[in-house]
């Protein structure tokens, strides 16, 4: 039976959420000095964008600041955050992954990836974009998208404000908007306590995509790999390296880091991979 965890709100009766939007491709720099949240909302912005994934490699940041998945320390959550790290000088990230949305009116990132401050062993984690700076011209690159947007929200299953996958403007947020006919681009957000490989596909199934490139950020409770040890953390932090579509079945490389720290890179077993909190995916159609 899949692993569950029990959140403190009654379970939504609609596991997902998604909208259709153009595909863009973004390439952009964040100046020293500007955060990461307003570098990438600045980004997405100008390429005319309401949303979008970005993927960020060899990044200098100072100052850097960063949480870890931890247990809820009331019954108000089912997780909770770590205190905030803060380490000294700069910090290099490695690779991390974006989500650029809307909260309040406003540009919002939610970003997962690898990092290592000078002298420190590779740390893993959820970066705070609003409280982390350039240090240099950091390049980023990715898929904007234009008629869809990640809006938070709150969300009362989980008791937190989430993104929510939906079509911008729209009055009518469950609605999803018509596939674009060319450079289009699913927005796509899950609910707990479904594995999200066969989600995905089932997904993907109902709109008619067969093969596709899956950009995403999100939490698993528990992880299970074809290779290599189980991550037994039922709250974590993950980041798709590469996610792939093809012939209608999903294969996800990951990293993703638990709640004591310890970091995971495999891909991942279908059908064993339950969903924590939440899940973010850019899918971008191919062939």
């Amino acid at each position: 039976m899949l692993r569950q965890i029990r959140h403190p709100g009654p379970a939504a009766p609609i596991r997902h959420a998604k909208s259709w939007a153009e595909a863009v491709p973004l390439d952009f720099a964040i100046e020293p000095g500007e955060t990461m949240e307003a570098g990438l909302g600045r980004g997405v912005a100008e390429a005319g964008c309401d949303a979008g994934y970005v993927a960020i490699a060899a990044a200098r940041l100072s100052p850097f600041r960063y949480v870890m998945p931890a247990g809820s320390p009331g019954p108000s959550h089912a997780a909770w955050y770590s205190e905030t790290f803060a380490p000294e000088g700069t910090v290099s990230v490695r690779e991390a992954g974006a989500i650029v949305g809307r909260r309040d009116g406003v540009a919002f990132v939610h970003c997962h990836g690898l990092w290592r401050a000078d002298g420190e062993a590779l740390a893993m984690g959820h970066m705070l974009p609003a409280e982390s700076r350039a240090a240099e011209p950091v390049r980023v690159t990715g898929f904007g998208l234009r008629g869809a947007v990640f809006e938070s929200r709150q969300d009362d299953e989980t008791n937190f404000r989430l993104f929510a996958a939906e079509p911008a403007g729209s009055p009518a947020p469950t609605r999803s908007a018509s596939r674009p006919k060319t450079s289009a681009a699913l927005a796509l957000t899950l609910r707990p306590n479904q594995d999200v490989s066969e989600t995905i596909e089932t997904v993907c199934a109902d709109e008619g995509i067969t093969a596709a490139r899956i950009h995403g950020i999100g939490s698993l409770n528990g992880a299970r790999f074809e290779n290599g040890p189980a991550m037994e953390s039922y709250a974590s932090e993950l980041l798709v390296r590469d996610g792939r579509l093809a012939e209608s079945r999903a294969r996800l490389d990951v990293a993703v880091v638990a709640m004591d720290g310890t970091i995971v890179e495999g891909v991942l077993v279908r059908g064993d991979n339950p969903v924590c909190v939440t899940f973010e995916l850019v899918i971008v159609p191919e062939g």
